[in-house]
């Protein structure tokens, strides 16, 4: 079965490489990478389509059951210790009722760097306790700057931790049928 979406080849831009050694290194399990001196890009800023912008490249959505008076107390603490150890992130209310296409009350932290990805991702691993975790991308359209692609980055390019739940993916609908709008529009401009 295909996919609706497509990918590029991951090693666009290496054609002409050389073949990659099979020496292993010290652990004589793994490979010795060839070096260049030089770290990714990756590194400093998130790769493209991700939003490096006011939006944030990432969304965490962290999830408790509202009812649920443990759960609850523990998100309660959980946001409170996210806002005084990580306070260069912004997280936004916590919600004590399903919103928008999340199944049950949550809170959200925006990550804008890769250095606050590999600081707080690892950290939530640890300290999220009995609660679930949606980690998604913004991706952003390079014709027209929106953030048009956001079924697809709540589901095919998210990743979660604990429990998956299930989205209301209805919300997106919308976002799809404008974006369908846009490419029309933007094709009946150039063929002019």
């Amino acid at each position: 079965m295909g996919s609706h979406y497509t990918y590029p080849s991951p090693v666009a831009g290496y054609e002409n490489a050389p073949p990659l050694p099979d020496e292993k290194a010290a652990d004589g399990k793994s490979y010795v990478n060839p070096t260049t001196g030089v770290l990714s890009e990756s590194y400093e800023k998130f790769t493209e389509p991700l939003d490096n912008g006011v939006r944030g490249a990432f969304d965490v959505h962290i999830y408790y059951f509202q009812k649920n008076e443990t759960q609850k107390k523990f998100a309660a603490e959980l946001w409170e210790r996210i806002r005084r150890e990580f306070p260069e992130l912004r997280i936004y209310r916590f919600w004590d009722t399903p919103i928008g296409p999340h199944p049950t009350a949550m809170f959200e932290v925006n990550l804008f760097t890769p250095a606050q990805f590999g600081a707080f991702i690892p950290w939530l691993v640890i300290n999220r306790g009995p609660l679930s975790a949606l980690v998604h991308p913004n991706s952003v359209n390079k014709e027209t700057g929106e953030h048009d692609e956001e079924e697809r980055d709540h589901t095919q390019r998210a990743t979660w931790m604990g429990e998956r739940l299930p989205l209301d993916l209805t919300l997106f609908q919308d976002v799809q049928a404008m974006k369908a709008f846009r490419e029309k529009k933007l094709k009946e401009k150039n063929a002019e």
